[in-house]
């Protein structure tokens, strides 16, 4: 039912600063895989084929890791190296890939907005690949969120328990307990105070939303920074109608952080790697 979903991976990755100055951070490998591509494999196997990329300057690599290289195929054919291929291969055979450039850096729902002219009249995911979502037991996050559509029909969050003193780092939101881990937004507030918060439920970088978001977000006066908020959208929305909260199986790594990003290639490296 979903076809597209889009990767916002036009910032800059100053976290990660000075491998960020000419590598995008969403190319930095987990073991031997670049983070995007998890993003898209997930996006792939949620059945959103069409992955819809808002670049920026300095992104063409991404560009480049899902498209084929020739002379790198050439110069390994036939030798025990081409293993090493199969996973980007899958991707490139299952997956379209359309990119656009976000000209300038204001928040998440201008990068969004981007997008619109490669996602058209219809409901999509959104993955942001600082967010490794891993589920060794099922489906992954967005597969799972895709399922939550078909019933609901409305924008859906991921999103997991943090610890008070770290909400100040993400979107918080408070609703109505539908059923266990899923949740009625009525309250949504971008990156609060412990005081501000109206629970320890963070928004994760998983989103399904529909078409009318782009609307809203047109009409979304910039906040700090001159900055667009998708969560403000999101709160338009639950208020003319119904955005769900989803608490994923799975586990999810902040790659954007350094400490997150060495947890995710120990726990990639011990749990996937090596068992092959």
């Amino acid at each position: 039912m979903i076809k597209k979903c889009l990767f916002p991976v036009a910032g800059y990755g100053t976290r990660f600063l000075p491998a960020t100055k000419s590598m995008p951070k969403e190319m930095l490998p987990v073991v031997n895989k670049p983070l995007v591509q998890y993003g898209v494999e997930e996006a792939i196997e949620a059945g959103m084929t069409t992955c819809a990329m808002v670049t920026g300057r300095g992104k063409r690599a991404i560009a480049d890791h899902f498209d084929i290289n020739y002379e790198l195929e050439h110069q390994i054919r036939g030798s025990g190296k081409e293993v090493y291929l199969e996973s980007i291969r899958d991707v490139l055979d299952r997956g379209t890939f359309t990119m656009v450039r976000q000209r300038e850096m204001r928040g998440l729902g201008h990068a969004i907005l981007t997008g619109e002219s490669l996602i058209g009249n219809e409901p999509f995911g959104v993955v942001l690949s600082d967010d490794l979502c891993l589920n060794s037991e099922g489906e992954g996050v967005l597969a799972q969120m895709a399922s939550l559509y078909r019933q609901f029909r409305c924008s859906i969050v991921a999103i997991q328990e943090v610890p008070k003193d770290q909400v100040h780092k993400y979107g918080v939101i408070a609703g109505e307990a539908m059923k266990d881990g899923l949740y009625r937004v009525d309250s949504m507030i971008e990156k609060p105070t412990p005081e501000e918060a109206p629970s320890n439920l963070a928004i994760i970088g998983r989103y399904i939303l529909t078409p009318d978001i782009f609307d809203i977000l047109r009409d979304t006066p910039a906040g700090a920074n001159g900055e667009v908020q998708l969560t403000d959208a999101l709160m338009t929305q639950a208020q003319r109608g119904c955005v769900m909260a989803y608490k994923f199986q799975g586990r999810r790594f902040d790659c954007g952080s350094v400490p997150g990003f060495v947890e995710a290639t120990n726990f990639v490296y011990e749990n996937l790697y090596t068992s092959g």
